[in-house]
């Protein structure tokens, strides 16, 4: 049989063993709290800035000089639309694959969604709106008309380009070299058929000279 005194020690040791627990809870949850609010004032906090700062350019579009200013990041699709206004080349997948935004970049045909504006410099860009003077049709745009080679039309204007590009390589290309030539642009309407004899026939319409 226990003793009274030593009744008294043990709930002196219970008793002292809780609030130790319970103390050290306590500073445990606050450290926890202190913890989850500053991670959350840092979330909240607005992130900083950093990169370079946009620069002045010149590009040599359809025979023109025009001055713009970009960040570095900024692609010559980008610039054309937003800056100077230039809206035949169309923003679609943005990815490279479409070819929706198809310009020609030192006679070669390029998607302007993969280039940066700052590195077109010095380099001679031809877009849509240089095509053929105001109110005459270009041969190739005149024979995507006459064949149907357009529906929504949002495509067109990177066939038109693409087309282009191919006859000024090969005056006189023969049908499944159309069709290969123009494999980096997608029409969701589907009209490869139309699109491939207006190239044919802007070819003819041509005499089989460069454009």
């Amino acid at each position: 049989m226990s003793s009274p005194r030593g009744d008294s020690k043990n709930k002196r040791k219970s008793a002292f063993s809780r609030r130790g627990f319970l103390q050290g809870l306590g500073a445990g949850t606050g450290v926890l709290s202190t913890g989850i609010l500053a991670e959350q004032e840092a979330q909240a906090a607005p992130a900083a800035v950093s990169g370079p700062d946009a620069v002045s350019i010149t590009l040599e579009i359809n025979g023109k000089s025009y001055k713009a200013t970009v960040e570095p990041r900024t692609t010559l699709l980008d610039t054309l639309r937003n800056q100077l206004d230039m809206t035949g080349a169309k923003r679609v997948c943005d990815r490279g694959t479409c070819g929706a935004c198809t310009v020609i970049v030192d006679k070669k045909v390029m998607y302007s969604c993969t280039i940066l504006a700052v590195d077109a410099q010095g380099k001679k860009i031809e877009t849509i709106e240089g095509l053929a003077p105001e109110g005459k049709l270009h041969p190739v745009s005149q024979a995507f008309w006459d064949n149907d080679a357009q529906q929504c039309g949002y495509c067109t204007p990177g066939f038109v380009m693409a087309a282009k590009g191919l006859l000024d390589r090969n005056p006189n290309p023969t049908y499944e070299q159309v069709k290969k030539g123009l494999g980096g642009n997608l029409c969701r309407c589907g009209t490869y058929v139309g699109v491939r004899k207006a190239v044919l026939q802007a070819s003819k319409d041509m005499g089989g000279k460069h454009a």
